[in-house]
């Protein structure tokens, strides 16, 4: 058996310690292209034995690191390093998400050769201190060009950061634009770039996978991939989906129509995603409907079939999908469905690639070029015949329990520890024992006291056995106001059944209960009145006087009538209460006895007003003050005012007469005398500016000429 080209060139350069930039098409063997020169970099105990090595240089730290981008990926580079590295007995272990920590932790604990792993779980543990990576002798960037990229590159620049600076770095993918090659040479020194082509050809894909591109629509998809998947001589197929909902779509669509189909995508839990590609590398599943997470570097073997059911985003995806087939000198079919919506994106990965479907043909589920092109038997129907379901499926594969950790579709969760077998899961549960203490029993508080208990001192039953013949385990609600109809009622009850009460200066409103004045001793002290909240309220206790005891009987006309309408009350909840003190009528003449009523605010309330008892003196008008004179303003005014008044006007010249609109004007008036104001009439300008001064001694001058 030869080996390939890419290991042919790189092994030897590997070898001697240099680092490498490895690039070569898919499935020609990249993973033991860089694979074998880390397991003879690895310090075995067989080497201290067979004299290549001091005891001093065994460790239980690992000596080699490769970082993969996919769990599948990791799973499947592990598998192929333990097989190649099983005569020495190099341990390798797989670090990855999606599964418990404990049984990774133990494992590194017990020593470790080699780690293959994902960025995410392997800065976890090394910021944990559980991984050692000082001791690391070489670095190899599986598909590099992903772990390079934006998303992968600051956790892949923090796990070098814990590596030695002396050091061996090599790079392997299938595809390595330019940018990434330079990005890659700063964590590398002096690598040799290493682009290895099959003999066959120049072209990008490989020689033995046939290409067929088709113009399909998105409704009829499901039809036309389940006649593909009926052709004669097909093995197994992986479907390929840009999302995760259309590939579980198409999955579920499959295993209905009899094929038997599983699906790996990033919403299933991990065990999920191991039971699925456990089960099609045993064969139970014969179709894999998949995301782009097992499109790098997946390799099962008997793949015929690739489908592209969604058209990939760039050439390198392309690459990378069509590459799970035709692997290591197989051959391979990859057919490709092209939406109208993706027209323009195709287009661009055709001319990339340098392939002739510029404008693929339209095809449906029954065109006869699709039967000839894919060998497919003549009326084949989009349901498999229950003589042909011959699989086993999905469910006769063991769903394994990883004990998983934050997955979005997986059975089980961070407080699982370690791997559960079967034996665990039918182990009886340990029941509880009984309390040892009164559980705690939450109350409900108002106020930090109890509902239902006592709070405040409430007249005795006795006293007011209508307010506490069914409340006298319940506080009372709290009124924010009180009717003012309510409190002149009850007041002028208390009016009638007294006879005579010592009542004092102050009057407060009690708000829990009233009691009459009769059975109420006379030292007790007053119940302390609740806080009134409007104006309303305080001006009807002064309304509701009880009778006092130096006032005679006979005279109720001294006292303000009791309005007994009900009055809404204003809300004011700011205005603070107000108390009024009134002194008793004994003290004060009747005639003194004035209380100041409220201004009213309409008409109506002015009308419904009842009229006062006592005389009001008759308003003394003030003075009215006498006005200066002014001067006319209109020539009619000053044509009817008498002349002698006029004469006078003009004799007198007031010290202040009244502001005129000029300056000059006033300045004028106010220093000729009248002789002069005559001759200036006679004078006669032409066009004198008008004043007021002016038309005041016109009169004046005409009748010095008369």
């Amino acid at each position: 058996m030869s080996p390939f080209p890419i290991q042919e060139m790189t092994l030897p350069v590997a070898l001697s310690g240099t680092d490498v930039i490895g690039q070569a098409k898919t499935g020609t063997g990249k993973t033991l292209g860089f694979g074998l020169p880390l397991l003879e970099r690895v310090v075995v105990p067989a080497d201290v034995e067979a004299g290549r090595a001091t005891p001093e240089q065994l460790t239980d730290a690992p000596q080699a690191l490769v970082v993969v981008p996919t769990r599948e990926l990791c799973t499947q580079v592990t598998n192929d390093l333990l097989t190649a590295g099983k005569v020495r007995n190099v341990r390798v272990l797989a670090i990855y998400g999606g599964r418990a920590y404990e049984p990774q932790v133990e494992a590194l604990k017990k020593g470790v050769d080699v780690i293959v792993g994902t960025p995410g779980r392997l800065l976890d543990l090394a910021g944990q201190r559980k991984l050692d990576l000082s001791h690391v002798k070489a670095l190899v960037l599986d598909e590099a060009d992903e772990m390079l990229d934006l998303g992968f590159l600051p956790d892949v620049e923090k796990i070098i950061n814990y590596l030695p600076a002396k050091r061996q770095t090599m790079l392997f993918s299938a595809t390595m634009p330019g940018a990434v090659i330079g990005r890659a040479r700063r964590y590398m020194t002096q690598p040799t770039h290493i682009r290895a082509t099959s003999p066959e050809g120049e072209g990008v894909t490989v020689a033995n996978i046939k290409q067929h591109v088709f113009r399909a629509h998105n409704m009829d998809k499901p039809e036309l991939v389940s006649r593909i998947l009926q052709a004669e001589g097909r093995g197994l197929a992986m479907i390929f989906c840009r999302t995760k909902r259309t590939a579980a779509d198409i999955a579920e669509q499959l295993e209905k129509r009899g094929f038997a189909s599983g699906a790996v995508h990033g919403d299933l839990g991990q065990g999920a995603r191991e039971q699925a590609l456990r089960a099609f590398r045993n064969g139970k599943v014969d179709v894999l409907v998949c995301t782009d997470v097992a499109a790098r570097g997946i390799d099962v073997e008997g793949v015929t079939h690739v489908i592209n059911y969604q058209t990939p985003e760039d050439e390198k995806t392309f690459l990378h999908r069509v590459g799970r087939t035709g692997r290591a000198g197989n051959k391979g079919i990859a057919v490709t469905l092209v939406d109208w919506d993706d027209i323009p994106r195709w287009q661009l990965i055709n001319k990339a690639l340098e392939l002739d479907f510029h404008d693929p043909v339209e095809t449906y589920s029954t065109s006869p070029h699709l039967f000839e092109e894919m060998n497919i038997p003549a009326g084949t129907k989009g349901i498999l015949p229950r003589a042909e379901r011959t699989r086993a499926g999905l469910k006769a594969e063991d769903l394994e329990d990883l004990g998983e950790t934050g997955g979005r579709g997986g059975r089980g969760g961070r407080g699982d520890r370690g791997d559960r077998g079967p034996a665990a899961a039918a182990a009886p549960v340990e029941e509880r024992g009984d309390r040892t203490r009164t559980p705690r029993q939450r109350r409900r508080t108002r106020g930090g006291t109890e509902l239902g208990a006592e709070t405040a001192a409430v007249t005795p039953v006795a006293e007011a056995p209508e307010a506490a013949a069914g409340d006298e385990a319940r506080k009372p609600r709290r009124r924010r106001t009180r009717s003012v109809t309510t409190a002149a009622a009850a007041a002028a009850a208390v009016a009638e059944q007294a006879p005579v009460a010592t009542v004092a200066p102050v009057v407060e409103v009690a708000p829990v209960a009233v009691v009459p004045v009769a059975e109420a001793p006379a030292e007790e002290a007053p119940v302390k009145a609740r806080r009134t909240r409007t104006r309303k309220v305080a001006a009807a206790a002064v309304f509701a006087e009880p009778a006092f005891e130096q006032a005679p009987p006979a005279e109720p006309a001294t006292a303000e009538p009791v309005r007994t309408e009900p009055v809404r009350a204003r809300r004011v909840p700011t205005q603070k209460p107000v108390l009024a003190q009134v002194t008793p009528i004994a003290e004060a003449p009747a005639e003194e006895v004035v209380v100041k009523a409220r201004r009213p605010r309409t008409r109506k309330a002015v009308d419904a007003a009842p009229e006062p008892d006592f005389q009001v003196a008759p308003m003394v008008e003030p003075p009215v003050r006498a006005r200066r004179a002014a001067p006319a303003r209109t020539r009619k005014a000053v044509a009817a005012a008498p002349v002698a008044e006029a004469v006078a006007v003009a004799e007198e010249a007031p010290a202040k007469p009244k502001r005129t609109r000029t300056r000059k004007a006033a300045a004028a008036v106010a220093e000729a005398p009248v002789a002069e104001a005559v001759a200036v009439a006679e004078e006669a300008p032409a066009k004198p500016k008008r004043t007021r001064t002016r038309k005041a001694a016109a009169p004046v001058v005409e009748t010095a000429q008369a």
